[in-house]
């Protein structure tokens, strides 16, 4: 089944923290050139500039969350949730609908420096610290906190995607590399794949994925009784069905960006091992709000 590797998660947090500050130049470029932020986007019933609003609640969010972060800023998730209390992908739904009218009028017209104002706050105010700093993300769920690690690749992937929803709509180039959907799969979805799942429907369900990223990292995804664990780079053990794919394939499908038909057809995702027929079930248990 392969060797254990060891990672400096120091060193990955690091990069990710890099490959954020990369992404975030690009996107304020990207905003920048965008005449019409009424355009619809790659996100359905949302425009360019509805898209560039939640992202930029997105780096309000965790901007204010990171010990570092600006006090000023902090949001009363309590009020904002007040009556949205729920499973994940509800409380997800609820903030999503909610941060699009965070920005408008004058705010949204300057949208690209928002977004490079509360970008640099997060880079700033995270800059030092751990990989496993705790971040409160009440969003997720009354007193939930994520590791300083996760909390980063998430800036980085609603960067990636919600960069290339925007440029979509502007019909703009939107280059997506390997290495970046590499390091959000490292650093968020580790994390965040077992808080996604369907526990209602992962009632009963014992599964064993071995999920393995062209390039790193391959990661064990077990699901028993309503509950899931990804763990990276695990010992050998016996799985179900394994699925190999490149990265940034992997990550487009995750989060509704690509078809699967069209990973397939294009050979960037397959599956193997003894039930090969059980991959699809992975994204019916985990999905992405």
């Amino acid at each position: 089944m392969g060797a254990v590797t060891a990672y400096d998660p120091a060193a990955e947090h690091e990069r990710t923290r890099v490959a954020l500050a990369a992404a975030l130049a690009r996107l304020v470029e990207l905003v920048g050139g965008i005449d019409d932020l009424e355009a619809p986007s790659g996100v359905p019933v949302w425009s360019v500039g509805d898209v560039g609003a939640h992202l930029a609640a997105a780096y309000l969010a965790f901007g204010a969350a990171v010990p570092g972060g600006p006090a000023g800023e902090a949001i009363d998730w309590e009020a904002v949730l007040a009556g949205q209390e729920g499973t994940f992908g509800e409380r997800i739904a609820a903030v999503n609908a909610l941060s699009v009218g965070l920005i408008t009028g004058a705010e949204r017209k300057r949208l690209g420096a928002v977004l490079a104002e509360r970008g640099a706050a997060f880079l700033r105010g995270s800059a030092g610290l751990a990989p496993d700093t705790p971040v409160p993300a009440p969003w997720y769920g009354p007193g939930r906190t994520v590791p300083l690690a996760a909390a980063t690749g998430l800036m980085l992937n609603e960067t990636l995607l919600h960069g290339l929803d925007m440029a979509r709509g502007a019909r703009r180039p939107w280059p997506l590399g390997p290495e970046e959907a590499s390091l959000v799969i490292r650093q968020a979805m580790v994390t965040m794949m077992p808080l996604a799942l369907d526990t209602e429907k992962a009632q009963g369900v014992r599964l064993a994925f071995d999920l393995v990223l062209r390039g790193g990292p391959r990661l064990a995804v077990v699901i028993e009784d309503g509950a899931a664990t990804v763990t990276r780079d695990a010992p050998p053990r016996p799985y179900d069905c394994r699925i190999t794919a490149a990265p940034t394939a992997f990550l487009l499908v995750s989060f509704g960006r690509m078809p699967i038909w069209k990973a397939i057809a294009l050979g960037r995702m397959r599956a193997g091992g003894r039930k090969p027929w059980l991959a699809p079930r992975l994204s019916e248990l985990i999905t992405a709000p």
